[in-house]
């Protein structure tokens, strides 16, 4: 009897234990951690180290759900090295974190070399495809090596809630294309020469560098109608030029419309002496007022010459720049904090 009574008496202390324990490895059991890495010789389902990413996203363990019934991250933790691959995220593998484990985003670089006439059009070049919602991204490269040599891919982001921090965008004509969803780059360097960011996404670039490595238009955003919530927002942010030796000067623009709703604001960024005086294109479009909606708020440096723009820009109050804050042009119906994303990465 004395016995049994120990022995239920220590299923009780031990159920009291787990129930104290229990919401604390419940919370951390949600996520899940998985290694990549050139020393990884072989990659298996049910393991979590693979010699490459694309295996990592195709075997990794899915995550759980927090005991606030809320889903977890897979966090694909990417060792120093030249990752020479292409990389998709599917719809259905959402909330994936790529993080590089150097001390730079130069030391881990995800690279491939495709234009659109080797790969058929310029959707088929991305080195990186991204699909799933709530992706993130810190302190890696995003990199096209086909050069000057036509549209060239290194990410398209087709995302919601997408955040990328401390990360390189490296290509030429088309590097990014940030086409659907909330998107947000902080502290980011992006590289081109033509139209290098494109699409129709919500996007917001923080306090990153775009820098033309040849003559060309920073942006070709593509909203399709005024009540569509889309646009590109450049905020404390700069523009940098390194126009080759030899080529034209003054032929860096700030936009032009992909489609005719086009919609880009810079908000206290740095321009070089290279942009071109009247700032925006209106593509061959002959209407007398454009569609597109392009704008500044307190442009500096020795391309800020407001007096110069296309007279259907606009140079904004401090009250319409507002609009444009990441909080507030992110915050969408779920009241997104993209700021606070972006704080919670490494």
């Amino acid at each position: 009897m004395e016995k049994a009574f120990r022995v239920a008496a220590g299923v009780l202390a031990l159920g009291w234990l787990m129930a104290v324990i229990q919401p604390e490895n419940a919370a951390q059991a949600q996520d899940v951690h998985v290694r990549v890495s050139p020393d990884v010789k072989t990659g298996v389902e049910a393991t979590t180290e693979f010699p490459t990413i694309q295996m990592a996203m195709d075997h990794h363990p899915f995550a759980g759900k927090g005991p606030d019934g809320k889903p977890g991250r897979v966090y694909i933790e990417i060792a120093p090295g030249v990752y020479h691959e292409r990389v998709i995220v599917t719809q259905n593998h959402t909330n994936i974190t790529l993080v590089g484990m150097g001390k730079s985003p130069a030391d881990v670089v995800i690279t491939n070399s495709l234009n659109a006439k080797q790969a058929g059009g310029t959707f088929f070049t991305e080195t990186v495809e991204i699909n799933g919602d709530g992706f993130e991204a810190d302190n890696l490269t995003f990199e096209n090596t086909a050069g000057n040599t036509g549209q060239a891919v290194a990410a398209a982001v087709r995302a919601d809630r997408a955040v990328f921090k401390n990360c390189r965008f490296l290509g030429h004509q088309d590097t990014l294309f940030a086409d659907y969803g909330r998107q947000y780059y902080v502290d980011s360097y992006i590289e081109g020469g033509v139209d290098f960011i494109f699409g129709n996404a919500t996007a917001v670039f923080d306090h990153t560098e775009l820098h033309a490595n040849g003559p060309g238009y920073l942006t070709a955003q593509s909203r399709t109608s005024p009540e569509q919530t889309t646009g590109y927002v450049i905020i404390d942010s700069k523009v940098t030029s390194g126009i080759p030796a030899g080529a034209p000067h003054d032929t860096v623009g700030l936009g032009r419309p992909w489609r005719p709703f086009s919609r880009v604001v810079y908000i206290d960024t740095e321009l070089p002496a290279d942009v071109i005086p009247g700032g925006w294109s209106a593509w061959g479009r002959t209407n007398e007022t454009p569609q597109a909606y392009y704008a500044e708020f307190e442009s500096k440096g020795p391309g800020a010459n407001a007096g110069s723009r296309v007279a259907w820009s606009h140079q904004l109050t401090a009250r319409e720049a507002a609009r444009y804050k990441p909080r507030v042009f992110l915050e969408g119906k779920d009241h997104w904090n993209p700021e606070a994303a972006a704080a919670k990465l490494p």
